[in-house]
């Protein structure tokens, strides 16, 4: 006999291994073992967590119902459970527990599946490892229901004996993964969609090309803990301190709009300029700049600017589809946006128990938060599966009323576990937060409150 310490014990094992298994691609597994541990045990609230578990997963699984007429006593012929109960036993999920936590990498590692949309079409990504005896990554583009547009194969031969070899090719998979779809995207398949070319496999060599991966360097992404770092106007600024005059400005800032007037370009001396009312780079009547926003830089002839605590944030402009992180901020528009995590589900039994259903849900992969000024919470819209538009007459999350929006203005999607955010060709376009230090070329646009700047590096180059 197993005692109620135990019991409860293996319970808190089942749902951490299922939760695990939901995240490998695996809920038919994580919903048998979930209603096995239901039902293995009393009928008590952590039978019935666990049990509710199972259903949010699949509301209309078989086994997760032959569980909750088992632990209501009701007769009936119960059994799939019984070998679910006797294949998901103690010595089963001790092993899958020891599996999640040291993951053995002879075999082949878990791949990705993931459909997108593009013009009006789905198709299907799959990117598959065949293990370490035969080290590849294959990743396959399907439509129609089946039919192979384009085949992506990698091998990783000389990278077998790497001892971080599990986390190195399953960043592999990811870029391949992210690879195909930034192709699909960009129009590369459009030929072989159409039947007006040939696809079949391509061997590759060249380190896969994905999305612009944001850099991390410098200070850590902040979290608003203040008034000054909510969006809220900043305090009364002390007298601004006169720049240094030095020979040359080393970037030209051109403002290509602003709501409050003030010069058409600032060209800061020297090798350092603050962004804000104490600094150089004042923008005069920007109220939502604080007075030392970001700090721009010079070294070895290339710009950084880094983001300071206790501001509202530097946006840069997009050019290419960029990844990025839960608690990201970006705007579109004079929308101010944020990608959050969705909550975790709180339809649980109440303590009768009853179990009750919502109208229904469509898996959603991250949630897009609107923040208004003063730092409250707007609007907010889950993606349909795994993808959320953005714009001003079509998509998921519509601002009919801003005319800095364009009728298809953004695409977020997650992609092999990672979100990606992409222009698709809007007038305005798509800032994204800057995170600690940034590098900027010529030609990147920079959005600081309502002031859209553009850098200029022309008379760096020239000298």
């Amino acid at each position: 006999m197993t005692g109620e310490g135990n019991i409860s014990a293996l319970r808190a094992q089942a749902a951490r291994v299922a939760a695990w298994l939901v995240d490998k691609q695996r809920p038919d597994e994580a919903v048998a073992l979930l209603s096995a541990w239901a039902a293995n045990g009393p009928s008590d609230p952590e039978g019935q967590q666990l049990l509710a578990q199972a259903l949010r997963i699949d509301p209309g699984a078989r086994i997760a119902q032959l569980a909750f007429e088992r632990m209501e006593g009701m007769d009936g012929d119960h059994a799939a459970l019984a070998e679910a109960m006797t294949r998901y036993a103690p010595a089963e999920l001790a092993k899958l527990d020891t599996e999640m936590k040291r993951p053995s990498f002879r075999r082949a590692q878990m791949g990705f599946n993931n459909n997108i949309k593009f013009k009006s079409t789905v198709f299907h990504v799959q990117t598959e490892d065949s293990g370490l005896d035969q080290p590849h990554i294959i990743t396959h583009l399907f439509a129609d229901g089946g039919r192979v547009i384009k085949s992506h194969k990698r091998a990783y031969n000389e990278h077998v004996t790497r001892p971080d070899v599990a986390e190195y090719v399953r960043g592999l998979m990811k870029a391949q993964h992210l690879e195909m779809v930034m192709a699909l995207r960009d129009g590369r398949f459009d030929g072989i969609i159409a039947g007006r070319e040939v696809g079949g496999v391509s061997l590759l060599t060249e380190p896969p090309t994905g999305p612009k991966q944001r850099p991390a360097t410098g200070s850590q992404q902040k979290v608003d803990v203040g008034p000054t770092s909510a969006r809220e106007t900043p305090p009364p600024a002390p007298a601004p301190v006169p720049a240094p005059q030095l020979v040359r400005a080393f970037v030209t800032l051109h403002v290509l709009r602003s709501l409050s007037g003030g010069p058409e370009r600032y060209e800061p001396s020297g090798t350092e300029a603050l962004i804000g009312s104490q600094g150089a780079v004042q923008l005069h009547g920007e109220l939502f700049c604080h007075p030392r926003e970001a700090r721009l830089s010079t070294r070895d002839s290339r710009l950084w600017i880094e983001d300071l605590d206790g501001g509202n944030g530097v946006f840069l402009r997009i050019r290419t589809p960029v990844e990025l992180e839960l608690g990201d901020e970006f705007v579109v528009g004079d929308q101010l946006l944020r990608i959050e995590k969705n909550p975790v589900p709180d339809d649980g039994p109440d303590p009768a128990p009853t179990y009750f259903y919502s109208s229904p849900k469509w898996p959603s992969s991250f949630r897009v938060l609107q923040i208004f000024e003063g730092g409250a919470n707007g609007c907010c819209v889950v993606a349909r599966g795994n993808t959320l538009q953005v714009g001003s007459a079509i998509g998921d999350l519509v601002f009919p009323d801003d005319p800095l929006v364009g009728e298809q203005h953004c695409l977020i999607e997650e992609q092999a576990g990672t979100v990606v955010i992409t222009d698709l060709g809007s007038r305005t376009g798509v800032f994204v937060r800057v995170r600690g230090e940034q590098e900027l070329t010529h030609g990147d646009e920079l959005l600081i409150g309502r002031t859209r700047l553009v850098v200029d590096l022309t008379q760096n180059r020239a000298a």
